[in-house]
């Protein structure tokens, strides 16, 4: 493609670009750089390299000094949104983003579960990757960078994916990621404090996510909301100011409204109503919380045209999703559960859905990440404390940081529970505790595959210590 065609604008020389990217280490011959402002480094300390390795023109922000042409932005990163989405032109032909602070990934593959079932060809992106009928790709972030996303997104269509569901994180938000996405829909979920290492204030983070719903969605586009959630209203309201269409959900919603939760061995009985209709459902999940999920994706659903009483019927056949109160083990007539639960409202959210499930006691095993939030470290302790009959601290990713430092953290807003830093050796002695009709949430890691110790990934899945805890266990 000329760089006049990539650029949307005249150039003189005018060179073929045969690829782009933001990584200077990745630079081809014939490439287009895209020197971006980062965080702790500047992109265009690296045009000199990229020069080098054979790039044919340079995106930048004004000023920047190269040889090669410029294409000049006072916001590079959403002009390379632009740029990729050019280069990579394919996208599902109904795409929903799905933002908030928990529940994303559960909705998103909902979504994708739903479509699937009434025959459509369709797809999720996020933190589990990209998937697909007949299409699977891993992706490192939640919301990929934008070459990669708009590379992805051009597969899954190539591969005759339809209808997609993506998770559109707040770093994705903040940073333009998804800016030329051809959204059809956006759903939000809910808002808790997750990201303040990255955004100033929860303000900012807020900020970060309404973008999805008062900028990437066009006006003839659907807003579906999760009125449960908090800052919903908010939301709401920013759509409807813009004439946009709002399907409501959720105990407090009026297009697919919950009237009922009850929790089952087996999962959740509920009541919908929709369409002035009240449907007894029942949902194969753990977790009251999952209702909202479940109703979102129905939305979501229903926005791309289908009718309410072909979606709802379905909720009662829906797949669970990998490493979101998953069970992973039983034992002596007790549950063992993963979740992602990774802030303090997930941590306290997950305890609280889980314990009508339980006859005896809930037991949690939790821990923070290096290198990320520190505010909310003691306030997952507090949580765990609030919502668990007996805690475990331990080590989750703790990444460049000190694992003792680390769980310190955490156990000053639960200085009653045991510490055992080696997260093998917590699980296990969780499993060991348990007694009939006990509950273990080990929260976290959810689907995670790895442990990142000292900057290094070594393998790690919590549902395999577990199963494998609880198979060594005495019966």
């Amino acid at each position: 493609m000329r760089l006049s065609v990539l650029a949307a604008e005249g150039f003189d020389p005018d060179p073929e670009i045969s690829g782009i990217t933001p990584d200077s280490r990745a630079v081809r011959e014939g490439y287009l750089f895209a020197a971006l402002p980062g965080a702790k480094t500047d992109g265009e300390t690296f045009i000199p390299q990229a020069e080098k390795l054979g790039a044919a023109a340079v995106l930048a922000r004004p000023g920047a000094a190269t040889r090669l042409p410029l294409v000049a932005d006072a916001e590079p990163r959403r002009r390379l949104s632009q740029m990729a989405a050019r280069f990579h032109p394919g996208q599902p032909e109904w795409i929903a983003g799905v933002t908030g602070t928990n529940g994303k990934t559960s909705t998103a593959v909902f979504a994708a579960s739903l479509w699937a079932m009434l025959g459509e060809k369709s797809g999720s992106l996020g933190t589990l990757g990209a998937k697909g009928a007949g299409f699977e790709r891993p992706l490192a972030h939640t919301t990929p960078e934008p070459v990669t996303l708009h590379e992805t997104l051009d597969a899954m269509a190539g591969a005759g994916i339809t209808r997609l569901a993506m998770e559109v994180s707040s770093h994705a938000l903040a940073q333009y990621r998804a800016d030329a996405v051809r959204f059809a829909a956006a759903a939000f979920t809910n808002l808790t404090q997750d990201h303040l290492d990255f955004h100033k204030d929860f303000d900012d983070y807020f900020a970060a996510k309404l973008r999805l719903f008062v900028e990437l969605l066009p006006a003839h586009g659907t807003a579906v909301i999760n009125m449960d959630g908090a800052r919903a209203q908010d939301v709401r309201a920013a759509a409807e100011r813009r004439g946009v269409r709002v399907i409501a959900t959720g105990r407090r919603g009026d297009a697919i409204r919950i009237l009922r939760t009850a929790p089952t061995p087996a999962g959740l009985d509920l009541d919908i109503e929709a369409e002035g209709r009240v449907r007894p459902l029942s949902l194969p999940l753990i977790g009251a919380f999952q209702a909202e999920n479940a109703a979102l994706a129905a939305g979501l659903v229903i926005a791309s045209g289908w009718n309410a009483n072909k979606v709802l019927p379905l909720l009662d056949q829906l797949p669970g999703v990998p490493g979101r109160m998953q069970r992973a083990a039983s034992l002596r007539g007790a549950g063992v559960y993963v979740d992602y639960a990774h802030t303090p409202d997930a941590v306290a959210t997950a305890l609280a859905a889980i314990r009508p499930h339980a006859t005896g006691r809930v037991i949690a095993v939790i821990g923070a990440g290096g290198d990320r939030d520190r505010a909310k470290r003691p306030l997952m302790g507090k949580a765990a404390a609030a919502g668990a009959d007996l805690v475990i601290v331990t080590d989750d990713n703790p990444r460049t940081e000190d694992p003792a430092a680390i769980r310190r953290e955490v156990l000053a807003g639960c200085s009653g529970a045991r510490e055992i830093g080696d997260r093998a050796e917590a699980i296990a002695a969780g499993v060991s505790l348990l007694r009939s009709g006990d509950v273990l949430l080990i929260a976290g890691k959810g689907h995670e595959t790895g442990q990142i110790i000292a900057g290094v990934t070594h393998p790690f899945d919590d549902a395999l210590e577990a199963r494998r805890a609880a198979e060594g266990a005495p019966q």
